[in-house]
């Protein structure tokens, strides 16, 4: 038994690693895989983080020749993702893991509708803006969007991605591999501090945590480096399908 929920933790890991390269929402496949073998729902989310992080740095360095003039928008925005995901992180830890567990099916459907409207949002959001040189209010509105998704992202993080991209979408970036790249900065930046903070609160189970970062390291370059010949459809349909059943099913049990 203790194989086959390896293997399974493994490949929840790599499949998540592989759709944070491409389109963001890893954390639905594994936060759900790790509630499954037993953990505290708050421990899952931390150890869950925890896992992707490293496969976030693999996905950046396969777009790192797209984000090559991106600096300023990693600086500012990057900043602000590390603030948000702190204050984000120390509201989970002052969450009882009752709370948390009942919360947990609304952030999950929630997640998965972010990421269905993942397109809309981001060209609503994007309108007016140019695409190399945003004016200084556009700056702002990225910036405000930034720390409020930030938050949400050291919180609970499923679906922060789509958020992020619609931040990067207020800066008139069209560019979907170069707002993948800065995206998967972002990430990295909102879960660092996020991730000291859950490791100090004793959050993370690590003999979990360690396994499933080596396949979120693989899933993660894998990902980037086919995301340019690969097609998202399919992905993203298996990604909703996958939220929306996982969303219902825990939903009917919490009204049991």
């Amino acid at each position: 038994m203790a194989i086959l929920h390896g293997l399974v933790m493994f490949a929840a890991a790599f499949t998540a690693g592989i759709m944070n390269s491409i389109a963001g929402g890893g954390t639905l496949i594994t936060f759900p895989v790790l509630l499954w073998l037993g953990l505290d729902p708050k421990v899952s989310n931390a150890t869950s983080t925890v896992a992707l992080w490293p496969g976030l740095f693999s996905g950046f360095f396969g777009y790192r020749r797209e984000i090559e003039n991106s600096r300023s928008m990693l600086v500012r925005l990057g900043i602000t993702g590390v603030v948000g995901g702190g204050l984000g992180a120390w509201l989970l830890i002052l969450t009882p893991s009752a709370t948390f567990a009942f919360l947990v099916p609304f952030l999950i459907l929630f997640a998965t509708a972010l990421f269905t409207l993942q397109v809309p949002i981001t060209r609503w959001l994007g309108t007016g803006a140019p695409a190399e040189r945003p004016r200084a209010r556009w700056w702002m509105g990225a910036i405000i969007f930034q720390f409020f998704s930030s938050i949400y992202g050291g919180y609970f993080g499923a679906g922060n991605g789509i958020l992020m991209l619609a931040a990067l979408g207020l800066l008139g970036l069209s560019d979907i591999h170069r707002a993948n790249g800065i995206k998967n900065f972002l990430g990295i930046c909102i879960n660092f501090i996020a991730i000291i903070a859950f490791i100090l609160a004793g959050l993370v189970f690590w003999p979990d945590a360690l396994l499933m970062a080596v396949g979120a390291i693989c899933g993660g370059y894998f990902g980037a480096s086919t995301a340019r010949r690969l097609g998202r459809v399919f992905v993203r349909r298996a990604v909703v399908l996958i939220g929306l059943t996982i969303g219902a099913v825990m939903l009917f049990r919490l009204g049991r």
